[in-house]
């Protein structure tokens, strides 16, 4: 069995982003199906933005990946799609998971021989490669990653102030060795990386995007006293304390 697929990479209005293991970025320098003038002058203020559709291709070889659920746009290939769930169990704890992480209950596995393309998005994609580490991710970002990883839930260390920050219990986090593609709010370029070696970084808002699960992650006060952070205008912040790493989406404007 074999397949050819044409007028997609070899298009000159895609280029290839970004590449990495069986993951591949496609942009589109333009977007050539404006059927309205409407569309047409969203475009081009779009193009002048730097924004352009983007999109994943997953080209897999007698392997398997998982991806988000409702993600896939087509395939082409003899592959076989399940849910990665094992028996009632599996299916329970999925469910607790998702439902805690906000990433869907459960995520579609593809294995086999074939192609994969996702939906569009006018998002960022940022192909990683975990190599034997733990990273945490911030609610929705995961888009995709093969099964070499560990996909898991890291439970926040302190509830009450999680509550209270308006913050979810529990983040999405990945473990050991293999690639995993994430739909992020901004460009790999513009992502701002904090080392720590035994520190504290404290961040108020939701700007960080990944961090080392070696770092003890809470919410807390601004100031140690209610006084303290009234007076700061902060009150809760996101503390990351430890050795590891943070990745920090620069604010918007």
């Amino acid at each position: 069995m074999a397949f050819t697929i044409s007028n997609l990479t070899d298009n000159s209005n895609t280029v290839i982003k970004d590449k990495l293991g069986s993951f591949t970025v496609l942009e589109y320098i333009k977007d050539l199906s404006c059927t309205s003038v409407g569309e047409a002058s969203a475009q081009y203020y779009m193009s002048k933005s730097n924004m352009h559709r983007k999109q994943l291709m997953i080209e897999i070889n007698n392997s398997e990946i998982i991806m988000r659920a409702g993600a896939m746009q087509y395939t082409v290939g003899n592959m076989e799609m399940t849910t990665g769930v094992k028996g009632a169990g599996g299916a329970v704890r999925g469910f607790l998971s998702g439902a805690a992480t906000g990433t869907g209950s459960i995520k579609p596995l593809y294995n086999g021989t074939g192609t994969i393309l996702l939906e569009p998005t006018y998002k960022y994609i940022w192909l990683i490669d975990v190599d034997n580490d733990e990273i945490v991710l911030d609610d929705g970002l995961f888009l995709a990653c093969e099964t070499t990883l560990k996909i898991g839930v890291v439970a926040r260390s302190n509830f009450s102030s999680a509550v209270l920050g308006g913050e979810g219990l529990f983040n999405m986090s990945a473990s050991g060795k293999g690639v995993i593609a994430l739909e992020a709010p901004v460009p790999a370029e513009e992502a701002v990386v904090v080392e720590l070696q035994n520190d504290v970084l404290k961040v108020d808002g939701n700007f960080a995007m990944m961090w080392s699960n070696t770092l003890n992650f809470t919410v807390e006060k601004s100031g140690k006293t209610k006084m303290g952070s009234m007076a700061s205008g902060e009150g809760l912040v996101n503390v990351y304390r430890g050795t590891g790493t943070v990745w920090l989406a620069p604010p918007s404007n």
